[in-house]
């Protein structure tokens, strides 16, 4: 089971769009997707018309008390399953606090033989539960706008990491570009020539997105031909292609 984390510092930078889109596209590939909304606000739950709690409490499913089988949801994208958020996510760091590096990891251990791909959308903050993302991920997907302090934040990033000595990838990406305007293409232009790992394909600044929030469905289910819709499957390919 591979475990994959969209995540940023910055928020506003269309990290949950990403996550829903990229776990309805694995899923589309055949992969068995669990997507794990761990942001209080919900609004990957809601994309995909889940009920925002997850029942017994966050606390006991933290701890091992709460059964998956009555915490995961089915979604209307075939072979996409979702542990829904609840606003006691925003507890998530108190009840982490104690707990060995990888427990998000471990904690999915029992439903691990169930899904190929595990995938987490995050709060974009630098906490006790992003920590435990850096050490039970295999990769962070980190969305980027084409700006300067995207790339502000992306260094920040990196520099936390490596001052914890956190082993895993860091695959970023270009969102919410507009090759019309100058500064986006100098500033991935920048990007491509200073990491290695920039995952190459870039989704594109595009209304049908934000059209995600009023159909609650990913690209692939309302919009499959628009150039965003074809920008994620093919952002797809590319990280599948690192995971095998």
């Amino acid at each position: 089971m591979k475990m994959l984390a969209l995540y940023s510092i910055k928020g506003g930078v269309g990290k949950t769009a990403s996550a829903v889109n990229l776990a309805a596209q694995s899923a589309l590939n055949g992969y068995r997707v669990l997507l794990w909304d761990l942001d209080p606000q919900a609004a990957t739950t809601y994309y995909l018309r889940a009920k925002p709690k997850v029942k017994g409490g966050i606390d006991k499913l933290i701890k091992g008390k709460a059964s998956f089988e009555k915490v995961i949801y089915g979604t209307d994208v075939e072979g996409l399953d979702l542990l829904p958020a609840s606003f006691d996510a925003r507890e998530l760091d108190q009840l982490l606090d104690e707990r060995k590096p990888s427990h998000l990891r471990k904690l999915l251990k029992p439903i691990r033989d169930d899904y190929d791909l595990v995938i987490l959308d995050c709060p974009p903050s630098i906490s006790v539960l992003s920590e435990q993302v850096f050490s039970s991920v295999d990769a962070l997907l980190v969305p980027l706008i084409p700006t300067t302090l995207s790339l502000r934040t992306l260094k920040q990033l990196r520099s936390h990491l490596d001052e914890q000595d956190c082993p895993c990838s860091v695959w970023p990406f270009f969102t919410l570009a507009d090759r019309r305007k100058t500064l986006h293409l100098d500033v991935m232009a920048q990007l491509s020539s200073e990491h290695k790992l920039l995952l190459n394909t870039v989704i594109p600044s595009s209304s049908v997105v934000e059209r995600m929030g009023i159909v609650q469905a990913p690209l692939s289910q309302f919009a499959a031909r628009t150039p965003a819709a074809v920008a994620y499957a093919t952002l797809w390919q590319e990280i599948a292609q690192r995971l095998s």
